[in-house]
């Protein structure tokens, strides 16, 4: 039966994502779990999979256009259905037609600044009678321009399908223009600019120290995500703090031991996750988040875990940790952080869990705190292992010591509970064989 496939939320809250591609064309066939499209969202890039076999009947969105999160972007069959009146089957969904664009998917020119979808007749090398050129973008080129103070009248549109100018053409500009820029850098108060400060934008000043050099660099999709969701973090969740030092030499022996017949290395971190969800399992307060309604507490334990993908910090979920074996951890999150460079993520990968871990101890990091990536209700920093003085029955011996910092939301959990699952995590990292049941 013919129907409509919409637009997922791939990211909690989401109600935007860009189409970055098709993978299917009209009047193919296509089978269950195979990709349909690609979809560009502020975390990664996901793949957009069919949930039975079918036929792709009509493409309604084109390569590249943001489209809001349940709006219709195809028109999907089943695998006996190539043929029919695709046109009376939109008119019964209530989806327009439109006639004069031809067959496959259109993008509808967005206006500018000025209100206009082109530019001037004399940039489009159009005459005032004929009135300008349309110019075809993907929103997201159009928002990278905006972004980077580039004129998109002056980019070529012959990349894209139908001439539309897309995100590739605008970096490849920016690449170009910021090469030429260094090229010719100022080297003196004869370069154009005033003293003391360089022309921005819309026309002002920026105040720059003498002698002083920069380049500015165009935030991505994934920074600007990443900054908005954390700044509404903290200015709205009421975040405390807990700190806390196990020692670990238990710790690291139990991890050598594991990885003499191991199929896969199992890292620090692997175990950090699995005591986290021992702790969450012993201390249930903490498995919960806050909604407008009430409290939600999990059957289950789900654990994010903070991975710095060369597209930028994503924090995908492992699934039911705590009924995972120490091998399956290492695994699933191996895999977790291979699609995560790749941007192959899926979007239900991207959501869920009450807590997140995130570990800067590689980079030599002793103690930090972080900022709780809502709706989860806690995040675990986690730093270096370091041998120190430590004090055992009274005398001064050498001990690896491991430091952690969790913050909490005070709506969802209350102090008293937090000290109780940091007291527990860390009894589990003294005595690790806990891990492990």
């Amino acid at each position: 039966m013919a129907h409509l496939l919409r637009m997922p939320e791939v990211a909690a809250g989401g109600t935007r994502a860009v189409l970055a591609t098709w993978s299917v064309a009209e009047n193919a066939a296509y089978t269950e779990r195979d990709t349909l499209a690609e979809i560009e969202t502020d975390k990664a890039t996901v793949d957009l999979d069919a949930d039975a076999d079918g036929v792709v009947l009509r493409l309604l969105v084109a390569a590249g256009a943001e489209v809001g999160v349940g709006d219709p972007i195809a028109l999907l069959g089943g695998p006996d259905e190539r043929e029919g009146d695709v046109a009376a089957l939109l008119a019964g969904f209530g989806v327009p037609t439109n006639p004069a664009s031809g067959p496959g998917p259109q993008t509808r020119a967005e206006p500018d600044a000025a209100g206009s979808v082109g530019g001037s007749p004399a940039a489009e090398g159009t005459s005032p009678e004929e009135g300008p050129a349309r110019l075809f973008a993907s929103p997201l080129a159009r928002t990278l321009a905006r972004a980077a103070g580039l004129d998109l009248t002056r980019l070529a549109p012959d990349s894209g399908p139908g001439g539309r100018i897309r995100r590739v053409d605008v970096q490849a500009a920016l690449a170009d223009r910021d090469g030429a820029s260094e090229s010719r850098a100022p080297s003196g108060p004869g370069d154009g600019a005033p003293p003391g400060g360089r022309p921005v934008s819309d026309g002002r000043t920026e105040p720059v120290p003498p002698g002083a050099g920069f380049v500015d660099l165009p935030h991505s999709r994934s920074r600007r995500a990443i900054a908005t969701r954390l700044t509404e973090s903290a200015r709205t969740v009421p975040h405390f703090y807990l700190e806390g030092t196990a020692r670990v030499d238990a710790l690291l022996a139990l991890r050598r031991e594991l990885n003499e017949d191991a199929p896969r290395r199992i890292s620090i971190n692997d175990l950090i996750v699995k005591a986290a969800a021992r702790a969450h399992r012993l201390v249930p307060e903490l498995n919960v988040i806050w909604t407008p309604q009430a409290v939600r507490r999990f059957d289950h334990v789900d654990i994010g875990v903070a991975v710095a993908a060369e597209r930028g910090l994503v924090t995908p979920t492992l699934r039911g940790v705590d009924t995972l074996s120490i091998g399956a951890v290492a695994e699933q999150t191996a895999d977790l952080i291979r699609r995560a460079d790749a941007g192959r993520l899926r979007p239900e990968e991207l959501t869920g869990g009450a807590l997140c871990v995130t570990n800067l101890g590689m980079f030599g990091t002793e103690r930090f705190s972080a900022i709780i990536n809502p709706p989860q209700s806690a995040i675990l920093a986690v730093g270096a292992a370091r041998e120190e003085p430590i004090v055992v029955d009274g005398r001064l011996a050498v001990g690896t010591v491991l430091k952690v910092t969790v913050s909490v939301d005070h709506r969802a959990v209350d102090g008293r509970e937090a000290a109780g699952w940091l007291r527990t995590f860390l009894a589990i990292l003294e005595k690790p064989v806990r891990i492990l049941t």
